[in-house]
């Protein structure tokens, strides 16, 4: 069955009046507040008959020819080169707009509605401006007969809101520009219009064309400043909230007592992520002793950061209570059995205890790479991985030796994630691995750098040898001990 098509039709607003210059304060731009945000129509529907009605299938029509188009009427105005379009809702179908300018030549195009339904529809992506005639809405009269035959008694006395024919709109169009037209000498309805939520208000009495494109191209960059003022805001607000969950969920060393120096780096692999299924800790207990700990939740979402910050939780209570080695990875392996989602989730995990005296240290793998050990006066090198376990979640009942190793007196201690060393290095699929790793970090080393500079650099090339951001989770923690004298041989 064909669809019927709109007819031509024609605005509200009355034939111009008065010479531009001649502008009624009324008429000039007033500060508003931003419209608030809305989804849906719902119940404040202005017209007498019911969205989707087919009746209203062709009543309406813009004046430059341009008819009803599938967009949402979510989407943000568009800002196309073309001019400005005006959207007016109001009753009287015959009145004609005065011939407008958008300042630069183009002639303002305008669509008609004769109440919500209409507007719905015409409210495309293209229009930058919502005209509302509140002096006159269509069946207004029968519309509060009928609310009044609705009501209790009690409530008769209740006059009704005449503003919320502009509130309706105001929640169809969020993102654009609302205009309100008042009858003469209603300034108070007007100014009260502005303080709902439309970007100006202008007395139709005392308008013609030059005054209504001008308050029409103010509404709409007040709309845009509004919009970008409340993005603007939005983000500021983000950016604390996210600098505060950050701040909770990455740890912060206990080391108090302790000679070595800490550093750490950390990059989740997801666009604007504060977490990826990286994670790390290091602690100091009352005995002197120095842990530390890095690991890595297969896969990248939400719920592997979730699972990594409840195992590095899970790491630092139980360090405190005293357990170590294969007994402390035995329970880690048994949280993460329990908060995992599916059987295939597992974890790396490499640990170090590091004695009081800073000499020795105790090493455990759990399918994870190898610390990487420089000490003074010798090339960085790998620890032995031969002696880890398997990953934790991989097999019931699994063991995980704990690895016994000399540091000395003087020593950098660098634990990573799988991150720092699958980069890849050129354009071909070559991957940097442990070896191009250990030959970085020996480079920078030798040209002296340590500490926090020492990551910078390492984790500044490891990006710049893929090319850009890395894919995968990055974390990467360094101690080092400076010993002096006798001590530090």
């Amino acid at each position: 069955m064909p669809v019927p098509g709109p007819r031509q039709r024609t605005a509200v607003l009355p034939p111009a009046a008065g010479p531009a210059n001649s502008a009624p304060e009324s008429a000039r731009p007033a500060q508003g507040e931003p419209a608030p945000g809305g989804a849906g129509l719902g119940d404040a529907a202005l017209g007498d008959r019911a969205l989707g009605d087919p009746a209203l299938g062709d009543s309406a029509r813009s004046q430059d020819g341009a008819g009803p188009a599938d967009t949402p009427a979510h989407a943000a105005p568009g800002t196309g080169s073309h001019g400005l379009t005006l959207l007016v809702i109001g009753e009287d179908p015959t009145s004609s707009v005065p011939e407008m300018s958008d300042g630069q030549g183009h002639k303002v195009r305008v669509r008609t509605a004769r109440n919500l339904t209409e507007a719905q529809r015409l409210l495309t992506d293209d229009v930058h401006c919502v005209l509302l005639d509140l002096a006159a809405m269509p069946g207004r009269e029968a519309r509060e007969a009928g609310d009044r035959e609705s009501r209790p008694e009690a409530e008769e006395s209740e006059a009704p809101d005449e503003l919320e024919p502009l509130r309706a709109v105001l929640r169809l169009a969020p993102r654009h520009a609302v205009l309100a037209l008042t009858a003469e000498a209603d300034a108070e309805r007007g100014a009260e219009a502005v303080r709902v939520g439309a970007q100006d208000y202008l007395s139709r009495e005392q308008l013609d064309g030059a005054v209504l494109s001008r308050v029409v191209r103010y509404a709409v960059e007040r709309k845009r400043a509004d919009l970008a003022q409340r993005q603007l805001t939005e983000s500021r607000l983000r950016a604390q909230e996210n600098a505060r969950l950050e701040r909770g969920l990455l740890p912060t060393p206990l080391l108090e007592g302790s000679d070595l120096r800490f550093a750490a780096r950390y990059r989740p692999g997801r666009s604007r992520a504060l977490l990826g299924g990286d994670f790390y800790d290091t602690v100091r207990t009352p005995d002197g002793t120095v842990h530390a700990m890095i690991g890595d939740v297969c896969g990248h979402g939400p719920d592997e950061a979730a699972l990594g910050v409840e195992l590095r939780i899970a790491w630092r209570a139980l360090t405190f209570a005293g357990l170590c080695g294969d007994e402390l990875l035995s329970t880690l392996q048994q949280v993460l059995e329990n908060e995992r989602d599916n059987d295939e989730i597992f974890a790396t995990l490499c640990t170090v205890d590091i004695a009081p005296d800073g000499r020795s240290a105790g090493v455990c793998l759990a399918g994870h790479p190898a610390p990487l050990l420089a000490r003074a006066g010798r090339p960085p090198r790998l620890l032995p991985y031969e002696s880890g376990g398997p990953a934790l979640g991989l097999l019931p009942r699994a063991r995980w030796p704990r690895h016994q190793i000399a540091l000395g007196g003087s020593w950098s201690l660098l634990m990573y994630t799988d991150g720092m060393i699958e980069g890849r290095v050129g354009d071909g699929n070559q991957r940097l691995g442990q070896d191009g790793m250990v030959d970085l970090v020996a480079a920078r080393m030798a040209a002296g750098l340590r500490g926090e500079a020492l990551l910078d650099a390492a984790v500044t090339e490891v990006r710049d040898l893929n090319g850009g951001e890395l894919t995968d989770d990055l974390a990467v923690l360094l101690l080092d001990r400076e010993a002096r004298g006798a001590e530090g041989r």
